[in-house]
């Protein structure tokens, strides 16, 4: 039997769904950070762990030896690890195909994360569930499939995409764990120092520039991707069901689309608007469920 929710958990999850909404929004900025950025893409991503971890360790200092177990921070860490993965294999998918291929594989995270929350949940999804994912699903296909394309020419980047979804889920479940009993600053502290070596390993492995002439744009990736993004996506995690996340992830893209047309004058069309508004309908069905009553993350274990 699951234990009363208590009021001061309840008043901070109210900011919950705002945070995940805000959160895709500011990480939808992180692509055109790291085309800005004139080190090399696995680079940038090490930028945006290094700058953004000795303020998350500053300010998390005090709970990082009382919350959680030996067995949970490793946990933690090895979800750090699968990040640093996604960061590396988005990156450099970004650079071998289409930029609406990489968008859309790499967001296979959505779905993916979507199906772990069934799972976890063991049941099926109720109607309103299933009618949310149909509009996400037919959102996420109308804003990238006007641009979308299928080429030999492609594939090698579409695969390091698809990985970087894989990764990404890895590490969110990781987070959602970790968020039944440790506190969001702790958490993502504990993941961004894990996975800021490997990355720099990793671009100096690959011969990338590493060291920026203009620190404009990694300072800025890690200010609003890591510290703001990351930050309110991990505390969202910690009150919000894995569905929900992983429908609010589908935000980024149609934020994405809106800084292509902004910054680069990308096309964006009537079926790029339409998207949208699927996809902010499907985030309102998703939530209709959940109205009766506040479930957070420390409510579903058992």
């Amino acid at each position: 039997m699951h234990q009363p929710i208590p009021q001061s958990a309840a008043r901070a999850g109210r900011y919950a769904f705002p945070a995940l909404v805000l959160a895709n929004l500011m990480l939808a900025f992180g692509p055109w950070m790291v085309r800005l950025a004139d080190v090399g893409p696995v680079a940038s991503g090490f930028w945006r762990l290094a700058l953004a971890a000795p303020v998350l360790l500053l300010v998390a200092r005090r709970d990082l030896f009382g919350e959680g177990s030996g067995a949970l921070k490793m946990l933690v860490a090895f979800g750090g690890l699968f990040f640093a993965a996604d960061l590396a294999a988005w990156h450099i998918g970004i650079g071998m195909t289409k930029l609406a291929n990489a968008t859309l594989f790499g967001n296979s995270s959505s779905f993916l994360l979507v199906i772990y929350g069934f799972v976890v949940a063991r049941a099926l999804p109720a109607r309103m569930q299933v009618a949310a994912l149909v509009l996400a699903g037919a959102g996420a296909a109308l804003l990238l499939g006007s641009s979308y394309e299928m080429s030999p020419d492609h594939f090698a980047g579409d695969l390091f995409a698809m990985l970087a979804g894989l990764f990404y889920t890895f590490y969110l479940v990781a987070v959602d764990r970790a968020r039944k009993s440790m506190r969001p600053m702790p958490v993502l502290a504990i993941a961004t120092a894990a996975g800021a070596v490997p990355l720099l390993l990793f671009a100096l492995a690959l011969g990338e520039k590493v060291v920026p002439t203009d620190w404009t744009p990694v300072i800025l990736l890690a200010i609003g991707s890591q510290l703001i993004g990351q930050g309110l996506l991990v505390y969202a995690v910690g009150y919000l069901s894995p569905v929900v996340v992983g429908l609010g992830l589908l935000t980024q893209p149609a934020a994405t689309a809106l800084i292509g047309w902004f910054a680069y004058h990308e096309r964006f069309g009537l079926a790029d608007a339409l998207g949208a508004v699927l996809i902010a309908a499907a985030l309102v069905l998703i939530r209709l469920p959940e109205r009766p009553g506040l479930a957070t993350a420390a409510d579903e274990d058992h």
